[in-house]
């Protein structure tokens, strides 16, 4: 298995959202997570449904998913604005590395009673902000049967979320490990107060703080990808040998 992880998936979008358009991001998605789950099932992947991106259906259940793009520079942004315009080079150093496939996971995507899907409601929830270490934290707390900004969205997703057994099931799974600390708890990219208050920036500092720990995030999981890879093409050859 080969993935490159410094694969820019704007460069074959067509001038659309790579979560949608990507031909690369869709087969990297397909490659990385057509895999065991934690109970040793197959979770296998098919893009040839029509009207969807990837497709799951067996005796685990049937789920629709799409791409989601899990870190942001906030460029698009007009409420930020006003500060991202300031510091335009860290912002599209940011956006850059959010590029490729370490900043990208996959989440269920059809709409369960016309309500918001996972990708929807963290995007349009003022207490998230499109903001992955907070979603990260919903999930957890979901796992821990708490309540979050985002646990009535993950409930109606539920029966995905049990694919993974648990929240260390989940992080596994999908890589996220480089933002989980020892004992399981998400390293957030800038202080949090337990969703007391929006995740406004509130000066340029305070954005520059985010966006390191945003770009080490993605480093690392696309470092670690690239060993996932290197560990599957390894165990393959074995087999065949």
């Amino acid at each position: 298995m080969y993935i490159d992880t410094t694969f820019n998936v704007y460069s074959d979008a067509n001038g659309g959202d790579p979560d949608s358009t990507s031909p690369t991001l869709r087969c990297y998605h397909k490659m990385l997570w057509s895999k065991k789950l934690p109970n040793g099932k197959l979770f296998e992947l098919i893009d040839m449904k029509g009207g969807t991106y990837l497709y799951h259906k067996s005796e685990l259940g049937e789920f629709p998913l799409g791409s989601d793009a899990i870190t942001h520079s906030y460029r698009n942004h007009k409420s930020k604005a006003w500060l991202t315009k300031q510091i335009q080079e860290d912002v599209q150093e940011l956006f850059d590395l959010g590029s490729t496939i370490g900043a990208f996971t996959l989440f269920p995507n059809n709409r369960i009673e016309g309500k918001h899907t996972i990708n929807q409601a963290r995007g349009v929830n003022s207490l998230i902000d499109d903001r992955f270490d907070l979603t990260l934290e919903c999930i957890r707390l979901f796992y821990l049967g708490q309540q979050s900004p985002l646990y009535d969205t993950i409930l109606r997703y539920k029966e995905f979320f049990y694919l993974f057994d648990n929240f260390k099931g989940y992080i596994d799974f999908f890589l996220f490990n480089d933002l989980i600390d020892e004992n399981g708890n998400i390293k957030f990219y800038i202080p949090f107060d337990n969703f007391a208050t929006k995740p406004i920036f509130k000066d340029i500092d305070e954005y520059l703080t985010y966006k390191k720990g945003v770009m080490q995030f993605i480093k690392a999981r696309n470092q670690r990808i690239e060993n996932y890879c290197h560990e599957e093409s390894f165990n393959k050859h074995q087999i065949s040998i």
